[in-house]
Protein backbone atom coordinates (compact mmCIF):
# COMPACT_ATOMS: atom_id res chain seq x y z
CA UNK A 1 0.00 0.00 0.00
CA UNK A 2 1.43 3.24 -1.06
CA UNK A 3 1.24 6.48 0.90
CA UNK A 4 0.46 9.43 -1.22
CA UNK A 5 2.63 12.53 -1.00
CA UNK A 6 1.47 15.40 1.17
CA UNK A 7 -0.83 17.84 -0.46
CA UNK A 8 0.63 20.87 -2.07
CA UNK A 9 3.50 21.50 -4.44
CA UNK A 10 7.05 20.78 -3.24
CA UNK A 11 9.27 23.86 -3.36
CA UNK A 12 12.67 23.58 -5.02
CA UNK A 13 15.69 23.77 -2.71
CA UNK A 14 17.43 27.17 -2.41
CA UNK A 15 21.04 26.71 -3.58
CA UNK A 16 22.13 29.70 -1.44
CA UNK A 17 20.46 28.61 1.77
CA UNK A 18 22.55 27.22 4.65
CA UNK A 19 22.86 23.45 4.64
CA UNK A 20 20.25 21.42 6.44
CA UNK A 21 21.70 19.69 9.44
CA UNK A 22 20.02 17.00 11.47
CA UNK A 23 20.10 18.33 15.00
CA UNK A 24 20.36 15.78 17.79
CA UNK A 25 17.17 15.22 19.73
CA UNK A 26 16.91 17.20 22.92
CA UNK A 27 19.60 19.78 21.88
CA UNK A 28 17.86 22.52 19.87
CA UNK A 29 20.83 24.89 20.37
CA UNK A 30 23.23 22.70 18.42
CA UNK A 31 25.19 24.66 15.80
CA UNK A 32 27.60 23.37 13.13
CA UNK A 33 31.33 24.19 13.75
CA UNK A 34 33.86 25.45 11.24
CA UNK A 35 37.69 25.11 11.13
CA UNK A 36 39.51 24.66 14.43
CA UNK A 37 36.24 24.09 16.25
CA UNK A 38 34.99 27.68 15.80
CA UNK A 39 31.32 28.14 15.13
CA UNK A 40 30.41 29.42 11.72
CA UNK A 41 29.76 33.15 11.77
CA UNK A 42 31.66 33.75 15.04
CA UNK A 43 34.04 36.84 15.08
CA UNK A 44 37.72 36.04 14.40
CA UNK A 45 40.31 37.44 16.87
CA UNK A 46 43.74 38.79 15.87
CA UNK A 47 46.78 37.05 17.33
CA UNK A 48 48.49 39.48 19.73
CA UNK A 49 51.98 38.13 19.03
CA UNK A 50 51.49 38.76 15.32
CA UNK A 51 50.79 42.42 16.06
CA UNK A 52 53.84 42.61 18.33
CA UNK A 53 56.04 40.96 15.67
CA UNK A 54 55.00 43.55 13.08
CA UNK A 55 55.63 46.49 15.40
CA UNK A 56 59.03 45.21 16.51
CA UNK A 57 59.97 44.36 12.93
CA UNK A 58 59.32 47.95 11.88
CA UNK A 59 61.67 49.16 14.65
CA UNK A 60 64.93 48.43 12.80
CA UNK A 61 67.11 49.24 15.78
CA UNK A 62 65.69 46.08 17.43
CA UNK A 63 65.86 43.70 14.46
CA UNK A 64 65.90 40.37 16.27
CA UNK A 65 63.13 41.36 18.69
CA UNK A 66 60.38 40.82 16.09
CA UNK A 67 61.65 37.48 14.80
CA UNK A 68 60.83 35.27 17.80
CA UNK A 69 57.27 36.51 18.42
CA UNK A 70 56.62 36.30 14.66
CA UNK A 71 57.54 32.61 14.51
CA UNK A 72 55.55 31.82 17.67
CA UNK A 73 52.54 33.71 16.26
CA UNK A 74 52.56 31.64 13.04
CA UNK A 75 52.49 28.44 15.07
CA UNK A 76 49.65 29.67 17.25
CA UNK A 77 47.62 30.83 14.25
CA UNK A 78 47.87 27.40 12.59
CA UNK A 79 46.49 25.79 15.73
CA UNK A 80 43.85 28.35 16.75
CA UNK A 81 42.64 29.67 13.41
CA UNK A 82 43.17 33.28 14.51
CA UNK A 83 43.89 36.00 11.99
CA UNK A 84 47.17 37.91 11.75
CA UNK A 85 49.20 35.50 9.67
CA UNK A 86 50.20 38.29 7.27
CA UNK A 87 51.36 40.52 10.11
CA UNK A 88 53.42 37.69 11.64
CA UNK A 89 55.09 36.99 8.30
CA UNK A 90 55.75 40.70 7.69
CA UNK A 91 57.25 41.14 11.16
CA UNK A 92 59.54 38.14 10.68
CA UNK A 93 60.69 39.34 7.24
CA UNK A 94 61.40 42.84 8.55
CA UNK A 95 63.38 41.37 11.40
CA UNK A 96 65.52 39.34 9.00
CA UNK A 97 66.06 42.48 6.91
CA UNK A 98 67.00 44.43 10.05
CA UNK A 99 69.56 41.81 11.05
CA UNK A 100 71.11 41.93 7.57
CA UNK A 101 71.18 45.74 7.64
CA UNK A 102 72.95 45.84 11.00
CA UNK A 103 75.49 43.28 9.79
CA UNK A 104 76.34 45.57 6.85
CA UNK A 105 76.52 48.64 9.11
CA UNK A 106 78.89 47.00 11.57
CA UNK A 107 81.12 45.46 8.91
CA UNK A 108 81.57 48.72 6.98
CA UNK A 109 82.23 50.94 9.99
CA UNK A 110 79.06 52.93 9.44
CA UNK A 111 78.26 52.47 13.12
CA UNK A 112 81.26 54.61 14.02
CA UNK A 113 80.01 57.38 11.72
CA UNK A 114 76.58 57.10 13.26
CA UNK A 115 78.17 57.37 16.70
CA UNK A 116 79.82 60.64 15.66
CA UNK A 117 76.38 62.00 14.89
CA UNK A 118 75.08 60.79 18.23
CA UNK A 119 77.99 62.36 20.05
CA UNK A 120 77.65 65.75 18.37
CA UNK A 121 73.91 65.90 17.97
CA UNK A 122 71.72 63.77 20.19
CA UNK A 123 73.95 63.74 23.25
CA UNK A 124 75.61 67.09 22.61
CA UNK A 125 78.83 65.61 24.01
CA UNK A 126 81.44 67.86 22.41
CA UNK A 127 84.32 66.37 24.42
CA UNK A 128 84.05 63.15 22.41
CA UNK A 129 84.84 64.92 19.14
CA UNK A 130 87.86 66.95 20.27
CA UNK A 131 90.89 66.77 17.98
CA UNK A 132 94.61 67.31 18.38
CA UNK A 133 95.36 71.01 18.82
CA UNK A 134 91.89 71.91 20.13
CA UNK A 135 91.58 74.10 23.21
CA UNK A 136 88.38 74.08 25.23
CA UNK A 137 86.61 75.26 28.33
CA UNK A 138 84.97 72.65 30.57
CA UNK A 139 82.23 74.10 32.81
CA UNK A 140 82.76 71.28 35.31
CA UNK A 141 86.58 71.45 35.21
CA UNK A 142 88.92 68.71 34.01
CA UNK A 143 88.26 66.68 37.14
CA UNK A 144 84.51 67.19 36.97
CA UNK A 145 81.92 66.68 34.24
CA UNK A 146 83.67 66.99 30.88
CA UNK A 147 80.81 65.60 28.78
CA UNK A 148 79.94 69.08 27.52
CA UNK A 149 82.81 71.39 26.59
CA UNK A 150 83.15 74.57 24.58
CA UNK A 151 85.92 74.93 21.99
CA UNK A 152 87.75 78.24 22.34
CA UNK A 153 90.79 79.81 20.66
CA UNK A 154 94.03 78.66 22.26
CA UNK A 155 95.42 82.17 22.44
CA UNK A 156 92.96 83.00 25.23
CA UNK A 157 92.19 81.39 28.56
CA UNK A 158 91.02 77.78 28.55
CA UNK A 159 90.86 74.68 30.75
CA UNK A 160 92.54 72.15 28.48
CA UNK A 161 94.48 71.61 25.27
CA UNK A 162 94.36 68.33 23.34
CA UNK A 163 97.84 67.12 22.44
CA UNK A 164 97.04 63.62 21.16
CA UNK A 165 94.17 61.26 20.35
CA UNK A 166 94.84 57.53 20.74
CA UNK A 167 92.53 55.12 18.88
CA UNK A 168 91.94 51.76 20.56
CA UNK A 169 91.37 48.53 18.58
CA UNK A 170 87.86 47.12 18.23
CA UNK A 171 86.41 44.12 19.98
CA UNK A 172 84.80 43.73 23.37
CA UNK A 173 85.03 46.54 25.92
CA UNK A 174 88.41 46.00 27.64
CA UNK A 175 87.34 47.51 30.96
CA UNK A 176 88.06 50.83 32.64
CA UNK A 177 91.25 49.58 34.27
CA UNK A 178 92.80 48.39 31.00
CA UNK A 179 91.89 51.62 29.18
CA UNK A 180 93.43 53.63 32.02
CA UNK A 181 96.66 51.65 31.69
CA UNK A 182 96.79 52.36 27.96
CA UNK A 183 96.09 56.05 28.56
CA UNK A 184 98.91 56.25 31.12
CA UNK A 185 101.33 54.59 28.74
CA UNK A 186 100.40 56.43 25.53
CA UNK A 187 99.55 59.94 26.71
CA UNK A 188 102.71 60.46 28.75
CA UNK A 189 104.83 59.11 25.89
CA UNK A 190 103.17 61.38 23.30
CA UNK A 191 103.28 64.67 25.19
CA UNK A 192 106.84 65.50 24.05
CA UNK A 193 105.88 65.01 20.40
CA UNK A 194 103.42 67.88 20.77
CA UNK A 195 105.43 70.02 23.21
CA UNK A 196 109.01 69.16 22.24
CA UNK A 197 110.71 71.75 24.43
CA UNK A 198 110.38 70.37 27.96
CA UNK A 199 112.11 73.49 29.29
CA UNK A 200 109.21 75.61 28.02
CA UNK A 201 106.56 73.56 29.81
CA UNK A 202 105.09 75.38 32.85
CA UNK A 203 105.59 73.56 36.13
CA UNK A 204 101.87 73.60 36.95
CA UNK A 205 100.79 71.78 33.76
CA UNK A 206 99.75 68.15 34.06
CA UNK A 207 98.46 65.38 31.79
CA UNK A 208 94.77 64.44 31.79
CA UNK A 209 92.76 62.18 29.50
CA UNK A 210 89.20 61.39 28.49
CA UNK A 211 88.37 57.72 27.91
CA UNK A 212 85.52 55.71 26.32
CA UNK A 213 82.84 54.46 28.69
CA UNK A 214 81.16 51.08 28.47
CA UNK A 215 78.09 52.76 27.00
CA UNK A 216 79.90 54.85 24.37
CA UNK A 217 82.01 51.81 23.39
CA UNK A 218 78.84 50.12 22.09
CA UNK A 219 78.44 52.88 19.52
CA UNK A 220 82.01 52.73 18.22
CA UNK A 221 83.79 55.20 20.53
CA UNK A 222 87.45 54.08 20.64
CA UNK A 223 89.26 57.38 21.36
CA UNK A 224 91.46 58.26 24.32
CA UNK A 225 91.86 62.05 24.31
CA UNK A 226 95.15 63.23 25.88
CA UNK A 227 94.96 66.72 27.39
CA UNK A 228 97.22 69.31 28.98
CA UNK A 229 95.61 71.05 31.92
CA UNK A 230 96.55 73.11 34.95
CA UNK A 231 97.11 71.00 38.07
CA UNK A 232 95.55 73.83 40.07
CA UNK A 233 91.84 73.20 39.67
CA UNK A 234 91.11 76.89 40.22
CA UNK A 235 93.42 78.06 37.43
CA UNK A 236 93.54 77.44 33.71
CA UNK A 237 95.87 77.80 30.76
CA UNK A 238 96.61 80.80 28.58
CA UNK A 239 98.12 80.42 25.14
CA UNK A 240 98.97 77.24 23.28
CA UNK A 241 101.58 74.80 24.59
CA UNK A 242 102.19 73.39 21.13
CA UNK A 243 105.82 73.28 20.09
CA UNK A 244 106.46 70.92 17.17
CA UNK A 245 107.23 71.09 13.45
CA UNK A 246 104.09 73.17 12.89
CA UNK A 247 105.30 76.00 15.16
CA UNK A 248 109.12 75.64 15.29
CA UNK A 249 111.78 76.13 12.63
CA UNK A 250 113.96 73.30 11.30
CA UNK A 251 116.97 74.13 13.49
CA UNK A 252 114.85 74.12 16.66
CA UNK A 253 113.23 70.80 15.72
CA UNK A 254 116.62 69.11 15.09
CA UNK A 255 118.04 70.38 18.38
CA UNK A 256 115.00 69.38 20.43
CA UNK A 257 114.74 65.96 18.77
CA UNK A 258 118.30 65.19 19.89
CA UNK A 259 117.60 66.51 23.40
CA UNK A 260 114.36 64.51 23.70
CA UNK A 261 116.07 61.29 22.56
CA UNK A 262 118.70 61.71 25.29
CA UNK A 263 116.03 62.52 27.89
CA UNK A 264 114.10 59.37 26.94
CA UNK A 265 117.23 57.25 27.41
CA UNK A 266 118.00 58.84 30.78
CA UNK A 267 114.44 58.19 31.99
CA UNK A 268 114.97 54.44 31.56
CA UNK A 269 117.30 54.33 34.57
CA UNK A 270 116.67 51.14 36.63
CA UNK A 271 114.56 51.57 39.75
CA UNK A 272 116.93 49.45 41.83
CA UNK A 273 120.19 50.85 43.24
CA UNK A 274 123.60 50.02 41.77
CA UNK A 275 124.38 48.16 45.01
CA UNK A 276 121.37 45.91 44.46
CA UNK A 277 121.76 45.38 40.70
CA UNK A 278 125.00 46.75 39.30
CA UNK A 279 124.60 44.76 36.06
CA UNK A 280 121.32 46.51 35.21
CA UNK A 281 122.84 49.94 35.78
CA UNK A 282 125.88 49.15 33.69
CA UNK A 283 123.65 47.96 30.82
CA UNK A 284 121.63 51.18 31.09
CA UNK A 285 124.81 53.30 31.05
CA UNK A 286 125.86 51.49 27.86
CA UNK A 287 122.52 52.35 26.20
CA UNK A 288 122.89 56.02 27.18
CA UNK A 289 126.42 55.95 25.71
CA UNK A 290 125.04 54.63 22.40
CA UNK A 291 122.20 57.18 22.25
CA UNK A 292 124.64 59.99 22.92
CA UNK A 293 126.75 58.81 19.99
CA UNK A 294 123.75 58.93 17.67
CA UNK A 295 122.64 62.39 18.77
CA UNK A 296 126.15 63.83 18.64
CA UNK A 297 126.28 62.69 15.02
CA UNK A 298 122.97 64.44 14.29
CA UNK A 299 124.16 67.71 15.84
CA UNK A 300 127.46 67.61 13.95
CA UNK A 301 125.92 66.90 10.55
CA UNK A 302 123.25 69.61 10.69
CA UNK A 303 123.93 72.95 9.00
CA UNK A 304 123.33 75.41 11.84
CA UNK A 305 122.80 79.14 11.30
CA UNK A 306 125.91 81.26 11.76
CA UNK A 307 124.93 82.53 15.21
CA UNK A 308 124.38 79.00 16.58
CA UNK A 309 127.40 77.13 15.20
CA UNK A 310 129.82 77.95 18.02
CA UNK A 311 127.27 77.44 20.86
CA UNK A 312 126.13 74.10 19.45
CA UNK A 313 129.78 73.11 18.94
CA UNK A 314 130.43 73.78 22.64
CA UNK A 315 127.45 71.60 23.58
CA UNK A 316 128.73 68.76 21.37
CA UNK A 317 132.08 68.90 23.21
CA UNK A 318 130.25 68.54 26.55
CA UNK A 319 128.21 65.63 25.23
CA UNK A 320 131.42 63.90 24.10
CA UNK A 321 132.78 64.19 27.66
CA UNK A 322 129.49 62.87 29.03
CA UNK A 323 129.63 59.94 26.61
CA UNK A 324 133.12 59.05 27.86
CA UNK A 325 131.88 58.96 31.45
CA UNK A 326 128.85 56.82 30.55
CA UNK A 327 131.22 54.38 28.86
CA UNK A 328 133.33 54.13 32.00
CA UNK A 329 130.23 53.70 34.15
CA UNK A 330 129.11 50.81 31.93
CA UNK A 331 132.30 48.90 32.80
CA UNK A 332 132.56 49.86 36.49
CA UNK A 333 133.63 46.99 38.74
CA UNK A 334 131.73 48.17 41.83
CA UNK A 335 128.99 50.57 42.89
CA UNK A 336 131.35 53.29 44.14
CA UNK A 337 133.21 53.45 40.83
CA UNK A 338 129.90 53.47 39.00
CA UNK A 339 128.63 56.41 41.07
CA UNK A 340 131.79 58.39 40.39
CA UNK A 341 131.41 58.22 36.60
CA UNK A 342 127.60 58.53 36.83
CA UNK A 343 127.92 61.87 38.66
CA UNK A 344 130.48 63.27 36.22
CA UNK A 345 128.38 62.22 33.23
CA UNK A 346 125.31 64.04 34.55
CA UNK A 347 127.45 67.12 35.18
CA UNK A 348 127.86 67.55 31.43
CA UNK A 349 124.13 67.22 30.71
CA UNK A 350 121.98 70.38 30.65
CA UNK A 351 124.90 72.49 31.82
CA UNK A 352 126.02 76.01 30.74
CA UNK A 353 126.76 74.89 27.17
CA UNK A 354 123.17 73.70 26.78
CA UNK A 355 121.82 77.04 28.01
CA UNK A 356 124.06 78.96 25.57
CA UNK A 357 123.00 76.82 22.61
CA UNK A 358 119.32 77.21 23.48
CA UNK A 359 119.63 80.98 23.64
CA UNK A 360 121.29 81.03 20.23
CA UNK A 361 118.40 79.04 18.75
CA UNK A 362 115.64 81.08 20.39
CA UNK A 363 114.51 78.30 22.74
CA UNK A 364 113.67 78.36 26.45
CA UNK A 365 116.93 78.85 28.36
CA UNK A 366 115.82 78.21 31.97
CA UNK A 367 116.15 74.57 33.10
CA UNK A 368 112.87 73.17 34.42
CA UNK A 369 112.49 72.94 38.19
CA UNK A 370 113.08 69.46 39.58
CA UNK A 371 110.26 67.63 41.28
CA UNK A 372 110.65 66.38 44.85
CA UNK A 373 111.56 62.88 43.67
CA UNK A 374 114.15 64.20 41.21
CA UNK A 375 115.65 66.48 43.87
CA UNK A 376 116.08 63.53 46.24
CA UNK A 377 117.70 61.42 43.51
CA UNK A 378 120.10 64.25 42.68
CA UNK A 379 121.05 64.69 46.34
CA UNK A 380 121.68 60.95 46.69
CA UNK A 381 123.92 60.86 43.60
CA UNK A 382 125.86 63.92 44.75
CA UNK A 383 126.33 62.37 48.17
CA UNK A 384 127.67 59.18 46.60
CA UNK A 385 130.12 61.17 44.44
Amino acid sequence: MSIPPPPGRRQPEDPFAPPVVNRPQGNPAYTPFGPAGRPYGAPVSVNALAVAALVLGVLCFLPAAGLVPGLIALRQIRRSGQSGRGMAIAGSVLSFAGIALWAVVLSTGAASKAWEGIKDGVQGNESLSLEKGDCFHAPGGLEGDTSDVDRVPCRGGHDGEVFAVVTLPGGAFPGDSRITDVADEKCYALQEQYAMDTWAMPADVGVYYLMPSRQSWRYGDRAITCIFGNTDSEAGLTGSLRGDATTLDTHQVVFLSAADALDAALQEEPETTPEADLAAHRAWAARVHDVLGEQIGVLRRHAWPAGARTPVGGLVADLEDARTEWKRASTAGDADTYYAHYGKAYGFVDGPATVTARKALGLAATPPALGDGEKNEKKESEAQV
